[in-house]
Parts: structure tokens; sequence; C-alpha cells
């Protein structure tokens, strides 16, 4: 499809059985497309890794909706590294940017204006922003009185340059991964996580210049079964865990990766007593599951790999 904008974004999304979430994605894509005044004309290419195409139904109620259309690819493997790669491969044959969200976040209006602010104050090759996480009415009240909603999380200052980016919320010159094509996802941690860290690290060793837009945010709408101490417990240690394997991925020492295992579980130990003693409530909770990020570190250089939360 033709367009008089100048510049062309194809927004990338991989999806599995989330067809509610996808929805609501997709309606404020659309609002946030609205909002680019022809500054840009935005195509969506969403990559469904259920084998029988559960998606379908939902793709084909916004098919005319975006000016470069909507293209949908299944993948089918389960492999959430494989089906980026083939969003990825998608969205550089449409736009001159790949924009990556996930498929149970939900983009604010100015987002892609924010990314495309930031990336023409820079010059950057890659634009990132925040992402907030959102519980369901009725959860727990620990859940977000403590920094629980925390975690992955690196805010940094508008226009920072940085190291890597999430594939929550990213833009990525479409040019630099045609020139890069041994850049992609690795499909050996599209079954553990962390295949995201992977990339942009690897990106970043490659030349790819990342900033920060701090307007460019989303939000990631949590389903009512993660608004439990039994989850936060179990993400807190698979993202510990799959943070050893992508660290060591990129260089990291496995023995130092153990070390810092080891200096997390400390600070992670003393963390209520120093709380008490700024009497402070001691978030016991929020310990908790900092000892298991710790222990889900140093698990990584014994061996042991948790499947993805």
């Amino acid at each position: 499809m033709g367009s008089s904008a100048s510049t062309t974004i194809a927004v990338a999304i991989c999806t599995y059985n989330r067809n509610e979430e996808l929805t609501i994605l997709l309606e404020a894509l659309l609002i946030s497309v609205v909002q680019l005044k022809g500054r840009a004309a935005v195509g969506v290419v969403v990559v469904d890794d259920s084998v029988d195409g559960k998606a379908r139904s939902v793709v084909e109620r916004f098919s005319n909706r975006f000016e470069l259309g909507v293209t949908y690819r299944i993948s089918g493997r389960q492999n959430i590294s494989l089906a980026r790669n083939m969003a990825i491969e998608t969205a550089i044959g449409i736009a001159d940017w790949t924009v990556m969200t996930d498929d149970d976040c939900e983009p604010t209006a100015e987002w892609l204006n924010a990314l495309l602010d930031t990336q023409q104050r820079t010059g950057a090759d890659a634009v990132t922003g925040p992402m907030v996480r959102r519980v369901p009415p009725g959860s727990p009240r620990w859940l977000t009185e403590e920094p629980f909603l925390e975690l992955g999380l690196s805010p940094a200052r508008e226009g920072e340059q940085l190291s890597s980016a999430s594939t929550f919320n990213s833009m990525i010159s479409s040019r630099w991964l045609k020139g890069h094509p041994g850049i992609r996802f690795d499909p050996e941690f599209g079954v553990i996580g962390g295949e995201d860290m992977v990339f942009y690290r690897a990106a970043h060793a490659s030349g790819l210049r990342i900033h920060y837009s701090e307007r460019a945010s989303v939000f990631e709408n949590e389903p009512a079964n993660r608004a439990t101490l039994g989850y936060q417990l179990r993400a807190y240690f698979w993202h510990g865990n799959s943070s050893y394997a992508a660290s060591v991925c990129s260089g990291a020492n496995s023995f130092h990766f153990f070390l810092h295992g080891l200096k997390s579980l400390l600070q992670a130990f003393v963390r209520p007593i120093v709380r008490l003693c700024h009497r402070q409530r001691p978030q016991l909770r929020y310990w908790l599951a900092l000892m298991f990020h710790a222990i889900g570190k140093m698990a990584g250089p014994i061996g042991i790999r948790a499947a993805h939360k």
C-alpha cells in the first residue's frame, strides 16, 4: 500500500492465546496512530504462535484499519525467539522502522509520536521506553504497596544512551536490521526467556545506538492469576535465573555471576532490618521475592534452568 507520509512504521506483535489482550492492544494502537496526524504511515505485523491460528479472527477485524495494512503469520512452535524473528523479518520488508511490543501491553496515545520524537532528536538507531504494570481491581494491596511490579524495569532519563532495550517497548531501524542479518533472537532463549536482553546486547555490541524516551510508555495489563504471592515468587526466581543465562551469553563469567547472586542474597537478607531501623515496614513478602531472585541467579551457574514464567 502506498502512503504520502515520509516515514513508515511496522508494529511487530507476537501473540499466543491472548485474543482479548490482543484486541485491547490493537485498539490502543489505533489511537496512537491517530495522534501521529499524518507524520508516519503505520502497518501491523501479527505473528501467532498457536498452531491453529487462534488470533486470526481478531486480526481480521483490524485488517483495513491501518494505512499499511495488517500482515498475519503463524509460527506455531511455542518459541518466542522464532516468532520474534518471523515478526521482524516481515516488518523490515514493510517499513522504515520496526516497533516491537507484547500482546499483553497497551500503549499510550502518544507512544509512537514520542518514539519518533526521541529518535529524531538523538539520531538513534533504536529507541526504548518505560512500561507500567497494572493489576486488576481486587488484587492484594501488598502487590502495589510493595515494589513487586518493578521487576526487570530500569527507568532512565529522556534521551539517555543505553546498552540494551526491551521488546515490550522499542523501535529499531529496519535498515539497521537488514544490514545485520546475524543479529536475531536466539531460539535457545525462546523457551527460557531473556531473548530480548541477548538480542539487544548483541546489537549494541555491533554498533546499535539505543536511546531512551520517557514519554513513550506502555502499560502491561497483568491478569488476575499473577496477583498471587506464589506467582510472584516464581517470577522473581525465573527472572534471576534467566538473567544469568543471558549475561553469560553476553560474555559474563559464570563464577563472578554466582558471586553477584550471593551479594544480592546478602543485600536481600538485610533489607528488612535496614527498613526497620528507619522505622519503615519490613515488606516481608517483597523480601522473600528478592531472596528468590537472588537464589535464581545463583542457581544458574550450577546448571539449573527455570522454564519461562
